[in-house]
């Protein structure tokens, strides 16, 4: 007999309860309950109410704030990588004698690559859990690093092309981990911030790739100074990697002994063969509200890739020789992304408010892109970083609120195939965004280009406002909390045990 048996045995007989004349029954927790056949299961006992419910315990650990250090850490690593090349697109150009196409391409691997990887890595994720990931990830992003320290040379550019494609790899197993992390590991009361210090780390990645570039690679004349300096980024770049990869594989784990949350501990209890991975992606593409949000999710994260990957052109149009302050630009809007994350973030975990927020922010990114828009071109640079500013912080602090609002339309499904499909669509959008822009900004220039995303934009908006809130994770947690309330009174006048609160680890 197993524990679980022995538990329900245990309080038949306490109970009074006649066992052979039981029936078990599946409960909305994924647990068993036992009944008798003639019970009415809408005149429920208090200690029919602690069968239905038995003790289900739950534990937040403070290493949870190491797993998510380290995450960002990895994260942050191969963002870098992605914008290392097109930020300075005009030095590379001239190093590589190669078009702009080409330079765009260097970024745009990252999103064609990640397309037909993340159904098999979604598959991954949810086989083998997210410690593989996360190591295999990481060696991706490694290996990667080190292709490209041989080819600080102007007949490499096929050679740092194949680097940057290994570390594209890595970035199919990262953009999905931050709310599978967050729920794997915090509460329900910090699962929203925890998801958007997740997505920090990729931001945060992203704007170093901003601001070191220009600063490490200045666009000297000798061609021999320029290999050396971009050599010099290419080797701190693979030497980071390498030790964050170490950090991986030696202290990151796979999840908490206890779950973090009754929304886990339901998770946990689901038998495997009813989340099957071919089932659990047929219900998403089912589910109206989700598909709405990954298509206009897809067109906000979409546009700002874009518009980081061509950044350098639209500065260096309107003001020639800006290469630094065109990275200082792209720095202000993820570190302005990054403060609209954590607000975000911290906003929804205290109110649960996710489509309204959804809706407000995606508005306010249109308008932010706007005002970006028809002040690019008027000669002075400080208005492009208020404005710019203004834009990242929305627009990029959409981020983790499409996560999360994923998460809440889709549970149970796993947080790792919702956040995965969001991405996919992203890297759609980007790579038809950067391409359409790049040639509109050829021909007819910059303001064009930015036209041509606020459309999009507007779009997203309205979808937004189609989505129904419907939120099952949130609905999971509070019919936890009202059983483990009546559970509480009832065992105290019965002198039965109730069921533990959140344990949280001591010193």
């Amino acid at each position: 007999m197993s524990s679980q048996d022995e538990f329900h045995q245990d309080l038949c007989d306490d109970g009074g309860l006649d066992c052979s004349q039981t029936r078990k029954r599946r409960t909305c927790f994924g647990e068993y309950s036992q009944l008798d056949n003639n019970s009415d299961t809408s005149e429920i006992t208090g200690m029919d109410t602690v069968l239905i419910f038995p003790r289900m315990e739950t534990k937040l650990y403070k290493r949870r704030w190491l797993m998510l250090f380290i995450f960002s850490a990895y994260s942050m690593s191969n963002a870098f990588m992605w914008l290392q090349y097109s930020i300075i697109g005009n030095i590379f150009m001239r190093f590589y004698n190669i078009d702009s196409l080409a330079i765009d391409w260097l970024s745009m691997i990252f999103f064609l690559t990640y397309i037909p990887l993340i159904l098999p890595v979604m598959w991954v994720l949810d086989n083998r859990g997210i410690r593989d990931v996360v190591v295999v990830g990481a060696a991706f992003n490694c290996i990667g690093a080190w292709i490209k320290t041989g080819t600080a040379h102007p007949g490499m550019f096929a050679m740092t092309l194949f680097g940057q494609f290994v570390c594209s790899i890595a970035t199919v197993f990262i953009l999905g981990i931050p709310s599978r992390l967050a729920s794997l590991w915090f509460g329900q009361h910090e699962v929203s911030t925890a998801c958007a210090v997740g997505v920090l780390g990729n931001q945060m990645g992203i704007a170093i790739g901003f601001l070191l570039p220009p600063i490490l690679v200045p666009n000297v004349d000798d061609v021999d100074e320029l290999a050396y300096y971009i050599r010099i980024m290419f080797y701190t770049s693979a030497g980071v990697a390498t030790l964050i990869f170490i950090l991986v594989v030696i202290v990151f784990q796979e999840k908490p002994e206890l779950p973090p949350s009754q929304s886990q501990v339901q998770a946990r209890s689901t038998p495997p063969e009813e989340n099957s991975y071919m089932s659990s992606i047929l219900r998403l593409l089912r589910n109206k509200s989700f598909m709405l949000l990954m298509v206009s999710y897809g067109l906000n994260v979409g546009c700002f890739y874009s518009i980081s990957t061509l950044l350098n052109r639209m500065i260096i149009d309107q003001y020639p020789g800006e290469e630094v302050n065109a990275g200082r630009i792209g720095l202000t809007i993820v570190v302005a992304g990054m403060a609209g994350s954590l607000i975000c973030g911290i906003w929804l975990d205290k109110t649960k408010t996710y489509k309204q927020t959804a809706l407000a922010v995606y508005v306010l990114s249109l308008i932010g892109m706007v005002i970006y828009t028809f002040t690019l071109n008027l000669g002075y640079l400080w208005v492009v970083f208020v404005t710019a500013g203004t834009l990242g912080f929305f627009m990029t602090g959409y981020l983790p609120l499409g996560f999360e609002f994923a998460v809440e339309l889709t549970y149970p499904e796993s947080e790792g195939t919702s956040s995965g499909l969001l991405n996919c669509s992203a890297q759609i959008f980007g790579i038809i965004f950067t391409i359409s822009q790049g040639k509109i900004i050829d021909r007819w220039g910059t303001f064009a280009g930015n036209i041509f995303l606020c459309i999009f934009l507007l779009i997203g908006s309205i979808l937004t406002g189609l989505i129904k809130s419907d939120l099952r994770r949130q609905k999971a947690n509070l019919q936890q909390a009202e059983v483990r309330t009546v559970s509480k009174a009832t065992a105290e006048l019965e002198g039965a045990v109730p069921p533990p609160a959140l344990l949280k680890e001591g010193k």
